[in-house]
């Protein structure tokens, strides 16, 4: 009996704990996100390429150095030697770019590539942040709608008592009872789909954050704070460190720097040329039936100068790859347009959604505390046997209703300060100071 108590106290002193323990931030969330994202670690991995690709962009501007060699035995039958013998010889080239029209233009393509891939990080950052930071908020509001949900099932579970005690004292009939009861039912679906809907937020925070069988939960409470957003001044800012934009940006670039690339062929290239032969054993031939040391040969050489190339004549070819990369950059150039352009009246939109917001949730604050107050009232009059349970109802779903706008209120205002940091680019900013840097 002792030992079952000791556990029992023991529980209910850890139980607080564990709960808590088990909580999580948003902060912390989004820590966990930057950190185990399959998304975000392929694109860091994705990061790590472009530098190799870098390289490859800059390799026509290095000299190259290739070697050929042969190595094999003679044979045959002469006067005083042996019937075999070894024999080998190398051919090394050497050749150092000294004009290519493509050389530039690869320098800074493989920059960009590298520039291209970071951004690529910053945008998958971007995502996957606001995702788990919706997913957070829908969690919250969800597990608020359910401890609504709950209080008033406590409320609706007084009313079943309230009346099963009137009809033992013979002041209600058993209508009454079955009344407060169809009641307090006619709330479980409710509070199984809120329960349903905070499962699924739950599994789409834990799924982004990189570990789906986390059993954390979110910790806090939705808060509306009021804000004033100024569209005028934040436009600029995100059309100069919004990620995706800058993203699309680089593309363009890009694509410029493979026409610039592709063009280069119309002109002429200058290498330098260095190739040498070096034979290192003697080979006899045969004269008269007998060796001569005049026959025992070393063939080495060394030769260098000057190679141009010129395509006079492409065909088509090179013309045909020019318009076809010209294409492609008109293309990103018509995206990064829309995409700039669309950037004012998004925020236009997100300030007027949440000007909206606000109105509405200051309307209902003011009538959720008249909505409690008249249900308490009707409540009370219901037990002395003064109100019905109509009556009861209907004040009962009337603040239930409220009080779940007043939360959703808090929730879309809450959400459309996370598409506000996402449009103006406050999530993860592409530039080396931190110090502005919300995320």
């Amino acid at each position: 009996m002792k030992r079952s108590l000791l556990i029992l106290f023991l529980s209910a002193c850890l139980a607080p704990q564990i709960a808590f323990a088990n909580t999580i931030t948003l902060e912390t969330a989004l820590s966990r996100t930057l950190e185990k994202n399959p998304e975000i670690v392929q694109a860091r991995l994705a990061l790590e390429q472009a530098a190799g690709r870098r390289l490859v962009f800059r390799s026509n501007m290095f000299p190259d150095l290739s070697m050929q060699g042969a190595l094999g035995v003679q044979g045959g039958k002469r006067p005083d030697e042996p019937t075999l013998r070894p024999f080998a010889f190398a051919r090394g080239f050497f050749t150092q770019p000294l004009f290519d029209a493509a050389i530039p233009a690869s320098n800074r393509r493989g920059d960009i590539e590298v520039l291209i891939a970071q951004q690529r990080l910053n945008v998958a950052i971007v995502g996957h942040l606001h995702t788990t930071r919706v997913a957070f908020y829908t969690a919250l509001y969800n597990d608020a709608l359910r401890t609504l949900g709950e209080a008033q099932r406590a409320r609706l579970d007084e009313n079943v008592t309230t009346q099963s005690e009137r009809y033992s004292a013979g002041q209600a009939n058993r209508a009454a009872i079955m009344s407060a009861q169809l009641l307090e039912r006619e709330l479980e679906p409710r509070i199984q789909e809120v329960q349903r809907a905070y499962e699924g937020a739950l599994l789409a925070l834990t799924t982004d954050m990189g570990s789906p069988d986390d059993t954390t939960r979110p910790a806090g409470e939705l808060q509306f704070v009021p804000v004033h957003y100024d569209v005028a001044a934040e436009t600029p800012i995100a059309l100069s460190e919004r990620a995706d934009l800058q993203l699309a940006r680089l593309v363009v670039r890009a694509a410029a720097e493979d026409q610039r690339i592709i063009e280069a062929q119309y002109f002429p290239s200058v290498d330098a040329t260095i190739s040498g032969t070096g034979i290192p054993v003697t080979i006899h031939t045969a004269t008269k039936g007998a060796a001569s040391s005049a026959n025992n040969t070393i063939s080495s050489e060394i030769a260098g100068g000057f190679a141009v190339t010129w395509r006079v004549i492409d065909n088509g070819k090179v013309g045909g790859a020019v318009a076809r990369q010209r294409a492609i950059r008109e293309m990103n150039e018509v995206s990064l347009r829309q995409l700039e352009t669309n950037v004012s009246f998004d925020l236009q939109r997100i300030a007027n959604n949440i000007h909206a917001i606000e109105g509405r949730w200051k309307a209902l604050n003011a009538a959720v505390s008249g909505a409690d107050q008249n249900v308490n009232v009707v409540q009370r009059t219901l037990a002395e046997g003064l109100s019905s349970q109509l009556e009861f109802r209907t004040a009962e779903s009337s603040f239930l209703e409220t009080k779940s706008a007043l939360l959703t209120a808090a929730y879309q205002q809450n959400i459309a300060r996370a598409e506000w940091d996402r449009a103006t680019g406050r999530y993860f900013q592409f530039s080396n100071d931190t110090g502005r840097k919300v995320r």
